[in-house]
């Protein structure tokens, strides 16, 4: 019986073995299609990219704002019937998820826009490369932007 399991024991690793190299095979590098060419084209257009960035951030604010419109809890929910609780909560959720909607649209598309700028654009400061700085700058403008609008400039 030991001279079976040592036997066992020894075809075990050369199956493994087997199996190694089948799944460390190195696949030639196979050149982009045209469809794909073109689909890198048009997603490195700042418009397309700055109109997806503010589509995208729109759901997710509209998602956010469901769920955290769903939180709020009226000050007189003690009084309140269950339809009033119901329709006051569904308005709550509708008002802070258009809220959200519009503010992560915003700042979807202005971040992907200043970015987009800062990295193609043929203006003096365009840097031409895509690294941690592009985003920086790209954060600075959108938090600019964003804050802009609540400020006074005459006070």
């Amino acid at each position: 019986m030991t001279e079976d399991s040592s036997n066992t024991s020894a075809a075990v690793p050369a199956s493994a073995n087997a199996n190694e190299t089948e799944k460390t095979a190195i696949e030639p590098i196979r050149l982009p299609t045209i469809e794909e060419v073109r689909g890198q084209d048009i997603w490195n257009n700042c418009a397309v990219r700055s109109v997806a960035s503010g589509i995208m951030g729109g759901g997710l604010g509209l998602a956010m704002g469901l769920f955290l419109g769903a939180l709020d809890n009226p000050i007189q929910q003690d009084t309140m019937t269950g339809r009033q609780l119901f329709v006051y909560t569904a308005k709550q959720m509708g008002g802070r998820s258009w809220n959200s909607c519009k503010a992560f649209a915003v700042m979807g598309l202005v971040f992907s826009a200043a970015e987009c700028v800062v990295e193609k654009a043929g203006c003096y400061f365009a840097r031409a490369k895509h690294d941690i700085t592009n985003t920086a700058i790209a954060g600075c403008v959108t938090g600019g932007a964003i804050s802009a609008k609540s400020m006074s400039f005459y006070s």
